[in-house]
């Protein structure tokens, strides 16, 4: 069992903050991220994420570990609603993504020693999405870990495209 620690955010914000490596402490409990255990899974796309694996919700999102991480840190926020496209998104969803993105990625970055972030979203089949729910990708980044800078952006597309696939019979079960 990975041992968790809350990334330190202002007891205000009501929200558990988990990562893989840190243990969890001195965490103001809602009643979303209460939820936060095996028992309760979340959709992502056509995938189940055990909500032990989800370490920060808020009402609308919520943020979890890559599980082909191109550096390490590599997490994802999704809307809870399944959603393939950007633009299907309510306004309200779109804040608390990119709200939620700013609050991890500032803890993300001084915990792994980076100096910058790359946040994506790749919208759609033709701009290598390859689960069909719109997510941010949020990466630490340090001088040097790529050769070429925009190299990370193939690196995200070879680690997505090496998730299972399921079976279209499988998705179209978990689509109803």
């Amino acid at each position: 069992m990975l041992v968790r620690r809350a990334l330190q955010l202002p007891r205000s914000t009501g929200l558990i903050l988990r990562h893989p490596g840190f243990r969890l402490h001195n965490s103001v409990r809602t009643s979303a991220a209460a939820d936060m255990d095996k028992s309760v899974e979340y959709n992502f796309g056509p995938y189940k994420i055990r909500g032990d694996e989800v370490f920060y919700i808020s009402k609308l999102s919520f943020a979890f570990v890559n599980l082909k991480p191109v550096v390490p840190g590599h997490v994802l926020i999704s809307p809870l609603r399944v959603v393939k496209r950007f633009q299907e998104l309510a306004p309200e969803e779109i804040a608390d993504m990119w709200s939620m993105a700013q609050r991890v990625g500032s803890k993300l970055e001084p915990h792994y020693g980076a100096d910058s972030l790359t946040m994506a979203i790749q919208d759609g089949p033709s701009a290598g999405q390859t689960v069909p729910h719109v997510h941010i990708h949020i990466l630490p980044r340090k001088p040097g870990d790529f050769s070429k800078n925009d190299e990370v952006y193939d690196a995200i597309d070879r680690s997505a495209k090496s998730l299972p696939q399921m079976g279209s019979e499988q998705q179209q079960q978990q689509q109803q």
